[in-house]
């Protein structure tokens, strides 16, 4: 067998693991093995923020749109045309007379 041959028969046997001198080989297999924990971690996380990130968009939006539909209703219940009908149905008409300004004088002594 060729040199080549044989040192990929090894690595795919996993020869390289248990050699005397493969100590160096496991020290480096650990340390990729953390860091691709800490990426699988991390990216997990993104994902979790980022649909978290989505939820409170739709939250957002919802509320937003009962915001402006209240804001509606207000308005359309502060019209004169809807006050006036809905006193009406108490027995209270507007005033034939128009309104006058009242002025209030203080006396200094």
């Amino acid at each position: 067998m060729g040199k080549v041959k044989r040192s990929i028969y090894d690595v795919l046997r996993g020869s390289f693991l248990t050699d005397p001198s493969s100590f160096k080989n496991w020290k480096i297999l650990l340390f990729i093995m953390v860091l691709g924990l800490c990426m699988i971690t991390s990216a997990h996380r993104a994902d979790g923020k980022v649909m978290e990130i989505a939820k409170l968009n739709k939250m957002k939006r919802k509320l937003r749109a009962e915001y402006v539909d209240t804001g509606t209703i207000l308005m359309r219940m502060k019209m004169e045309s809807n006050i006036r009908q809905k006193v009406k149905s108490r027995g209270i008409l507007p005033s034939k007379t128009s309104p006058q300004k009242i002025r209030i004088t203080h006396k200094k002594d």
